[in-house]
């Protein structure tokens, strides 16, 4: 295994630990919770958005160290953003995890800092879904407060 791949290892076990982000998601403005039928993976995730900008995350949950780490990396992600903000950075993480590892841009790694971590995880069809899990949450909940982050993303494929 080579250092770049050991070093990404290790800020994905890193963010499974610390899990930034944990925390009960009751009383926020929306929560949404998801399940990954494949594995068992949940996650309840709640929001509170003041304007157009996520001004709180909260998520609970259990599930493989992919699915931790990419919570909380896209707490880190996320919080205190725009909602263009947020969609261009939901649409980089859905390009990436649907990439099948064979690369993406640059300007994609960068923008998603230590989520870039996950990018060699995009090769296996079930790991997709645990990294993704926690954003298909956000993207929900973000919703129920009126707000469409995956409109970046359609944006895109147009």
């Amino acid at each position: 295994m080579g250092s770049l791949e050991q070093l990404y290892q290790q800020v994905i076990l890193d963010h499974a630990r610390e899990k930034h982000g944990e925390g009960d998601p009751s009383g926020l403005d929306a929560s949404s919770h998801q399940v990954n039928p494949t594995c068992g993976d949940e996650v309840t995730l709640g929001v509170t958005v003041d304007g157009d900008r996520l001004a709180s995350v909260k998520w609970d949950g259990d599930g493989c160290s992919i699915s931790r780490a990419s919570l909380s990396m896209m707490t880190d992600l996320t919080q205190g953003k725009s909602a263009d903000e947020i969609g261009r950075l939901y649409r980089d993480m859905e390009i990436m995890m649907h990439s099948r590892n064979l690369g993406v841009a640059d300007e994609i790694l960068d923008e998603l800092g230590d989520a870039a971590a996950l990018e060699s995880t995009s090769q296996f069809a079930n790991r997709v879904k645990c990294a993704l899990l926690g954003w298909y949450a956000l993207r929900d909940a973000m919703a129920q407060s009126g707000i469409d982050i995956s409109s970046a993303a359609q944006a895109a494929e147009q």
